[in-house]
């Protein structure tokens, strides 16, 4: 038995949306919200760019991974945009444990209720624990989080979870598969450059599953676009 090492990029971005929390992904939420928000603030002459930023850390994280983590060079990379390919991908190779790194737990919000609903990016960790499909769970969080492991102290008490900080990792973790997802609902799309970079900074083959690079050029759009964007 191994782990699925999953790494969100949103753990990366000092963000004011990290408090928000849905199940919804699609083209509103991963695009064209990104554009409402910007021709928002634009309106009242702030520059929406600006509240988000990129963590340095994404220059030597790989590099800090492999002191902990080991896996082979045919190991399975996936690359997707919604983090509940990771439910999927856990099935598929039979393992054992996560490691999740990520500003979000993913385990499901509003206590043990909220793992009644189908899988979903918000739930899908807490959906491996509760199906036995996964023993347990460790859980890296961003440091820019606003969540805390108390807010999830009934899933705590049922599952075996546990919120440890970077430094409390342990050596020679068996990996069988790795997960990089983008979460574009809460990652701005002017990164995605950036994502790329640090996708293919691991230096390992890996396979892409529905995440296409976003287009942003707020600059360079119609009035009719706008319009739209505006209504989303």
């Amino acid at each position: 038995m191994g782990c699925l090492l999953s790494i969100d990029w949103d753990y990366f971005i000092s963000a004011e949306n990290h408090e928000v929390v849905s199940s919804i992904e699609n083209k509103r939420t991963i695009n064209d919200l990104w554009y409402k928000k910007y021709f928002q603030y634009k309106s009242y002459g702030e520059d929406f760019e600006k509240s988000f930023v990129l963590s340095e850390e994404t220059d030597n994280f790989w590099d800090k991974i492999k002191q902990f983590f080991r896996w082979n060079q045919d190991v399975g990379i996936y690359v997707s945009d919604s983090h509940a390919l990771s439910y999927k991908i856990a099935e598929k190779f039979g393992v054992d444990e996560v490691y999740l790194f990520d500003a979000h737990s993913d385990l499901g919000y509003g206590g043990l209720a909220s793992l009644e609903f189908e899988v979903n990016c918000a739930n899908w960790l807490g959906k491996l624990l509760q199906n036995q499909i996964i023993n347990k769970a460790k859980i890296i969080y961003s440091p820019f989080t606003k969540e805390a492991p108390e807010f999830f102290k009934d899933m705590i008490k049922v599952f075996d979870v546990e919120f440890i900080n970077f430094e409390d990792l342990r050596k020679d973790i068996k990996t069988n598969v790795i997960h990089i997802c983008r979460s574009g609902a809460w990652s701005p799309p002017w990164f995605d450059g950036k994502f790329i970079e640090f996708v293919k900074g691991l230096g390992l083959p890996y396979k892409v599953y529905q995440c296409p690079t976003r287009k942003w050029n707020p600059n360079n759009v119609t009035y009719a676009e706008k319009l739209q964007y505006l209504m989303a």
